[in-house]
């Protein structure tokens, strides 16, 4: 058989961490190639390339016998994807605070206080969905400053990981939204003032909630 072509390949992982964050694929599931093939769209060819990418980062795993796996949520994933993040974002957010331009930072100050004040008379779901992704692309945008996809790609895995930790917490809820905006405003005015230790401090503080959110605390 021919190999898929890569756009293929790749579409396929796409649409299976979609699947995945919608629950359509539950974490510790078993499921077949087949199944993969009808839950994706996509063809086997392009399935079986993609299933090595899925096991290098942890996704999957095969069962002799059973058929593909999908990673379980336990604590110890719990607390190595927080502990992850913690480590990348340190060093993202350092090198951003001595780095960042000017505009950029200012940017990101309007846009968190613009929605903050919008979030103070009401959340419907359009707000919450630009919220929600105003979050994900502030944490994207700062480590993929640092110019190295192999932690932007790293990154992007475990932020998957995360999300599935508890999915339906981890999408940001109404009554978060002005608090979250606040983790992000102290990190930002940390940049501003081009404070290390205040940035680093305040970034590990927004993780270290989040994590309390994921685990319910």
């Amino acid at each position: 058989m021919a190999n898929a072509e890569p756009h293929l390949r790749d579409h396929a992982y796409t649409s299976f961490t979609r699947k995945l964050l919608d629950r359509d694929i539950e974490p510790g599931q078993i499921v077949s190639q087949r199944e993969l093939v009808a839950l994706t769209g996509m063809p086997l060819g392009a399935i079986r390339e993609m299933i090595p990418r899925l096991e290098a980062d942890g996704l999957i795993e095969t069962v002799p016998k059973r058929g593909l796996k999908v990673l379980s949520i336990d604590l110890n994933l719990i607390r190595n994807a927080f502990q992850l993040r913690r480590i990348i974002e340190r060093e993202a957010f350092e090198q951003f605070c001595d780095e960042g331009k000017d505009d950029e930072i200012e940017k990101m100050v309007e846009d968190h206080r613009s929605i903050r004040e919008e979030a103070l008379k009401g959340v419907d779901a359009d707000l919450l969905a630009r919220a929600q992704h105003m979050d994900w692309a502030f944490h994207d945008h700062v480590i993929d400053a640092l110019g190295n996809e192999l932690i932007s790609s790293v990154h992007r895995v475990n932020a998957i990981k995360i999300r599935l930790i508890r999915n339906a917490d981890t999408r940001m809820l109404p009554e978060l939204v002005v608090s979250v905006l606040d983790e992000h405003l102290a990190v930002i005015y940390a940049l501003q003032a081009r404070n290390r230790a205040r940035t680093v401090s305040a970034i590990h503080a927004h993780i270290d909630s989040a994590k309390r959110r994921a685990l319910s605390l």
